[in-house]
């Protein structure tokens, strides 16, 4: 019995001095660190919330393409015998390329001319016998088939006469194809023939390849795919009045964009990728746009009118969606549920839970929860330090 009152006297003893430790460390040092943490205002950046219009996005990789591209080839059998353009020029339709070879041409067309001045006579002889057999068959003097003999032999003359006019047409035809002219406006690739050598009209000659290709480079166009889901947007886009502006990035510049507008949907959707082909046509008027090239394509199709816009980084998500913090006139900030309508980059719509004029804290809100005191600071000081971030459910 002795060892065992003992035995308690000692626990009893063990136990006051754990709570004498705990009151004279323990609850104090806690007490110090409620009275830190409450003690003064966090410090937090914020911005105000603003009314604007907002324009809504739909992003897309996308790239030029040039509307026209031909391959010039010579449309005779000759030889080259002078250049008048060169790599990379720019070319008006109808700017002369090429000079082929006129002389066979030539001669071939004062052979045709020859040869109606010939059959004119011919005819003209004809039209005289004509006239007198048929005087003569007047007359009784001659027979009817003396002037159906002068008569097939007027009308052949005739014929011959149409015949050598389309001759010499042709020839001349062919004179003027000796001239190679730019079919349209483009620049110039890279010569691939130059003077003195053959070209050939013949598709099979293995060297028929062409002279050159001329690219349209004013206007261009862009295409891109769009989900399947866009094609009511993409549809109203285009019977907008104007249409639907987009714009192409160049990745390499992306601060440099070119705008365009929107000037055809295909009217099939891909069923293999799930997307519906979309173009718009660019004036390229500064030719910073190139054929081939690819390009961010932003297109804007519709604009949310008079909505609250807000910083992005003040979005928070928790459990019950995206919330933000709005500082009160108290310096006391509010948590606040909003509802997004759309993001963009560095700004946010939204259509519920933030008025405009409100200041939403953009930067130290891991440490905040329901009304704590915070105090604003210069969006360019330094961070505080976020501790350990506060659960939604414990905020609110």
């Amino acid at each position: 019995m002795k060892r065992s009152g003992f035995l308690v006297g000692v626990v009893l003893v063990a136990a006051a001095a754990g709570v004498w430790y705990w009151r004279s460390h323990g609850e104090g040092a806690s007490q110090g660190a409620r009275a830190g943490r409450g003690g003064g205002a966090i410090s937090v950046t914020t911005a105000t919330a603003e009314q604007a219009d907002f324009p809504v996005r739909k992003h897309a990789i996308g790239f030029v393409e040039t509307p026209a591209s031909v391959v010039v080839k010579s449309r005779i059998d000759s030889q080259i015998v002078a250049q008048h353009v060169s790599d990379g020029q720019f070319v008006k339709s109808g700017d002369l390329l090429f000079t082929l070879d006129d002389r066979d041409i030539k001669a071939q067309i004062a052979k045709d001319e020859a040869m109606l001045a010939k059959d004119e006579a011919t005819h003209t002889r004809n039209l005289a016998d004509l006239d007198r057999y048929k005087q003569l068959f007047a007359r009784n003097a001659g027979t009817q088939a003396q002037v159906d003999q002068a008569t097939a032999d007027e009308r052949s003359s005739a014929a011959s006469i149409q015949a050598d006019h389309a001759t010499l047409d042709a020839d001349r035809l062919k004179l003027s194809y000796t001239r190679i002219l730019a079919p349209i406006d483009g620049r110039i690739g890279a010569v691939t023939v130059t003077p003195g050598n053959l070209v050939s009209a013949n598709s099979s000659n293995s060297g028929n390849t062409g002279l050159l290709t001329i690219t349209q480079m004013k206007p261009l166009r862009v295409s891109f795919a769009m989900p399947e889901s866009e094609l009511p947007t993409l549809q109203a886009a285009l019977h907008a009045t104007p249409p639907a502006v987009v714009r192409a990035r160049i990745p390499q510049s992306p601060d440099q964009s070119a705008e365009g507008r929107l000037n055809f949907v295909d009217s099939n959707v891909d069923i293999t990728s799930g997307t519906i082909t979309a173009k718009a046509a660019f004036p390229n008027d500064d030719l910073r746009l190139w054929p081939g090239q690819y390009v961010d394509v932003e297109f804007i199709p519709d604009t949310l009118r008079g909505v609250t816009v807000i910083p992005t980084v003040a979005v928070q998500t928790g459990q019950k969606g995206a919330y933000v913090f709005v500082v009160k006139a108290d310096s006391t900030v509010d948590l606040r549920q909003i509802k997004v309508a759309l993001s963009d980059g560095g700004k946010t719509a939204v259509t519920e839970g933030v008025a405009p004029g409100e200041r939403v804290v953009t930067d130290g809100q891991m440490r905040l929860k329901q009304g704590t005191k915070v105090r604003e600071r210069e969006a360019t000081g330094e961070k505080p330090p976020q501790g350990t971030p506060v659960a939604e459910g414990a905020r609110s």
